[in-house]
């Protein structure tokens, strides 16, 4: 398992576009992928639980990858998370 914190960086936060491309790029890696925001943890394959996160500008996030694909998957996740979401 591996565990990384994040913030976001980009303005108008994690909304439906950002969660579609969260969803989008996770969704082909085996392992679980789950995102928590204070004290709740959602899976990060589902846009219902991303959207509903309410990650804002600013909002500290932390991922988690476990299974035999976690380093990929985490290296991906934050290049996206850096990249603000290809929106900035």
């Amino acid at each position: 398992m591996i565990e990384r914190m994040t913030t976001i960086q980009n303005r108008a936060g994690i909304h439906a576009r950002p969660a579609a491309l969260l969803v989008q790029t996770t969704k082909d890696f085996k392992c679980s992928i789950h995102i928590e925001k204070e004290n709740e943890r959602i899976n990060g394959k589902s846009i219902m639980g991303i959207i509903t996160l309410g990650a804002a500008y600013g909002t500290e996030l932390k991922l988690i990858t476990d299974g035999e694909d976690e380093q990929e998957a985490m290296e991906t996740l934050v290049k996206l998370f850096d990249s603000k979401f290809e929106e900035d």
